[in-house]
Order: C-alpha cells, then sequence, then structure tokens
C-alpha cells in the first residue's frame, strides 16, 4: 500500500470524533507508525545493505588511517608518489566519515534527517572529495609519466607534490561550491513537517530544467570521461615503456658487458675484466629500480581501473536522471532503487578498496619508494668504494 493510501488527516478524513470522544486516536501519530512498520523499517535485504555499509565504513577508515600513519612516520617513505596517495587517503576518509553514515540512513528511509545546513554540507563534501580524488589520480599520473616516459622535462619533487596537493583542494572546494547552493531540503508530506523529519528530502533545485542538464553534463566530463580518458592514454605509454623490450635509462653496453658475480671473480683469479664489480653494482641498482617502477606502476594502474568501475554505475546513473530525465515515471520503483543504492554503495566501497590494493600489489608502503639509494644492494658489493657515478637512468623520480 502506499503511504498517500493511508486514512488520515492530510487525507482530508472527518476529524468530528475528535469532539463525541473522550479519547480521541491521534490520526497523525498512527499514520507515524504505519510509515515505520509497513515502509521505513529496513527489509530483509536491506539488512545486508547494512552489513555491507558497516563493513565498508570500518575497512576504508581504519585501512586508509592506517597508510596515511604509515608515511608520516617513516620519513624514508616520503616520496612523490606516496604523497599524493596520503592526499587520496585524507579523501578516502572524509567521504567515509562524513558521508557514508547520512548515505545510508537516506537510502534506508528514502528521507533526509540530518536538517538544512547539512543539506548543504554532506552533498558538497561528497562533491568535494570526488574532485580530489579524480585530480590526485590525474596527478599521480601526469608524475609517473613525466619520470618514467620523459624524465629530462620536468623533475617532480616533494615541494612541487605539496604544492600540488594543497592546489587540488582549493579548486575542488572552489569549483563544487555550486554543488552546495542548488541543494535544498523539503517535506513531501507539508502535513507532517512539524511533526518529524520523515519523507523530507534533500535535492537540487534549479531556476530552469535547462541548467542541471548543462551542470551534469560537465560534471560527467570533467570529474569523470575526460581525466579517465588522459590516465588511460598516460598508463598505456609507461606500460609500453616499462615492459617494452628496451629497459629505459639501461645503456646498451651495461647490458652487453655485465656479468654474474660467480663469472666476476673467475674474471679477477684470471687477471680479466678491469671493473666488474662497478658495473655489476651500476647494473643491479639500476634493475631493481625498474622493478620498483613495474611494481608502483601495476598499483596505480589497478587503482585508477577499480576506481573507474566503482563510479561507472553512479556516474551513469546521474546523467541519465539529471540530463535525460529517465527514471521519474519509472514502473519498477524497487529495481531503480536497488541500482541507485548498489551504485552508491560503490562509491564508498572504492574508498576501502584502495588500501587493501596499497597492501597486496606493493607492500606499501615500504616498497613504493622508488628512490635508487634506498634499494638494496647484494652483500658481495656492499663495502665497494668509491661508489661508480651511475648512469642516467638512477636519477631520482
Amino acid at each position: 500500500m502506499e503511504p498517500s493510501a493511508t486514512p488520515g488527516p492530510q487525507m482530508g478524513v472527518p476529524t468530528e470524533g475528535r469532539e463525541r470522544s473522550s479519547e480521541p486516536p491521534d490520526y497523525e501519530d498512527e499514520f507515524l507508525r504505519y510509515l515505520w512498520r509497513d515502509y521505513l523499517y529496513p527489509k530483509q535485504y536491506e539488512w545486508v545493505l547494512i552489513a555491507a555499509y558497516v563493513a565498508v565504513f570500518f575497512v576504508a577508515l581504519v585501512g586508509n588511517t592506517l597508510v596515511c600513519l604509515a608515511v608520516w612516520r617513516n620519513h624514508h617513505m616520503r616520496t612523490v608518489t606516496n604523497y599524493f596517495i596520503v592526499n587520496l587517503s585524507l579523501a578516502d576518509v572524509l567521504v567515509t566519515a562524513i558521508c557514508l553514515p547520512a548515505s545510508l540512513l537516506v537510502d534506508i528511509t528514502e528521507s533526509w534527517l540530518f536538517g538544512r545546513a547539512l543539506c548543504k554540507v554532506i552533498p558538497y563534501l561528497q562533491a568535494v572529495s570526488v574532485s580530489v580524488a579524480v585530480l590526485t589520480l590525474s596527478f599521480i599520473a601526469l608524475d609517473r609519466w613525466y619520470a618514467i616516459c620523459h624524465p629530462l622535462l620536468f623533475k617532480s619533487t616533494a615541494r612541487r607534490a605539496r604544492g600540488s596537493i594543497l592546489g587540488i583542494w582549493a579548486v575542488s572546494l572552489a569549483v563544487m561550491v555550486p554543488q552546495a547552493a542548488v541543494m535544498e531540503c523539503s517535506s513531501v508530506l507539508p502535513e507532517l513537517a512539524n511533526r518529524t523529519r520523515l519523507f523530507s528530502v534533500c535535492d537540487e533545485r534549479w531556476a530552469d530544467d535547462l541548467y542541471p542538464k548543462i551542470y551534469h553534463s560537465c560534471f560527467f566530463i570533467v570529474t569523470y570521461l575526460a581525466p579517465l580518458s588522459l590516465m588511460a592514454m598516460a598508463y598505456f605509454q609507461i606500460f609500453r615503456k616499462l615492459w617494452g623490450r628496451q629497459i629505459p635509462g639501461t645503456t646498451s653496453a651495461l647490458v652487453r658487458n655485465w656479468k654474474r658475480p660467480s663469472v666476476q671473480l673467475e674474471d679477477q683469479g684470471r687477471g680479466l675484466g678491469a671493473e666488474p664489480q662497478p658495473r655489476a653494482r651500476a647494473f643491479l641498482a639500476e634493475v631493481k629500480q625498474m622493478r620498483a617502477r613495474r611494481k608502483t606502476a601495476k598499483m596505480l594502474m589497478v587503482v585508477l581501473l577499480v576506481f573507474a568501475l566503482c563510479y561507472l554505475p553512479i556516474s551513469v546513473l546521474n546523467v541519465l536522471k539529471r540530463v535525460f530525465g529517465m527514471f521519474r515515471q519509472a514502473s519498477d520503483r524497487e529495481a531503480v532503487y536497488a541500482c541507485f543504492t548498489f551504485s552508491h554503495w560503490l562509491v564508498y566501497a572504492n574508498s576501502a578498496a584502495n588500501p587493501i590494493i596499497y597492501n597486496f600489489l606493493s607492500g606499501l608502503p615500504s616498497q613504493l619508494s622508488h628512490s635508487p639509494h634506498l634499494l638494496p644492494l647484494p652483500p658481495g658489493l656492499r663495502a665497494e668504494r668509491p661508489h661508480p657515478r651511475p648512469p642516467p637512468g638512477l636519477s631520482r623520480v
């Protein structure tokens, strides 16, 4: 039964009975009890949703906090890539701690229970976190692209990374102001507005139907389609460089003349080979650097892929709803509701997936550092002095 079919004062039911009876029934209270018992109380599948939200909440909050603490407590891990990863984790903590509980209650009760002020703040912070995540992933891809494909054009430093992060937050906070401006809280049942916040909605309110179409089309392009396309092109070139036949930065003479340590010892005993150990030392260091770069690139590619998959459903559904006006007269309301609910959960699941990816694909954070002077050397080569001058491929990136 639909709520509108339930008898009550707002439906025009006569109220003379209140005068005739010594204990008149409170139709409004009875109606509210009906809403809670038959409409708002979580169904069986919604309890599964609640459990999934709770699991994501704790994994995302604990995992991303540990990532930030690990980089903060270990100075050798404060690399450019790790700075951006910490920024991504901070955005995930923000959206998990503030936006996830509100989103869960809205999905379960289909009501906005947090008042008019938070109706503007929470959606605004949600949009800011999306912008921060996209821009951070874009800066990571740009940094890796320069470092691996064009190392001589631009040198990234920790100072520049910190400045970029401040710029990311400043731009995101400024660009998403329209999202807060258009959000308004209203009641579906004005007759009960003074009695309960049930069936209050927090939604966009535009002056003209054309504005939301323009805004959400631009939002989809700027925060999803365009950056993901550019990042895909960048990682494609990175993949070709790192997994190509020729290892970037490795001189062919060094590879051709390098020998195994056991062979070097035999050559030394025979008086052959003038400088076998410096060659082996430089080559082994470069090979280790290449392995670290490949491991970091794999991790970042997976992070980008998971982000694209998790944000794809909600991005498409928003475009269909806001731009093309779909779902207004949906015949199967429950199916549409389930699609939007699952898409909301996927957004938060992405925040929980990131620290898991860091851990399994890189042993984060200890193996994310790609500075050559942090690479361990074989025991037989550690005591050698003086150090040979590293080839160009060993520059810090």
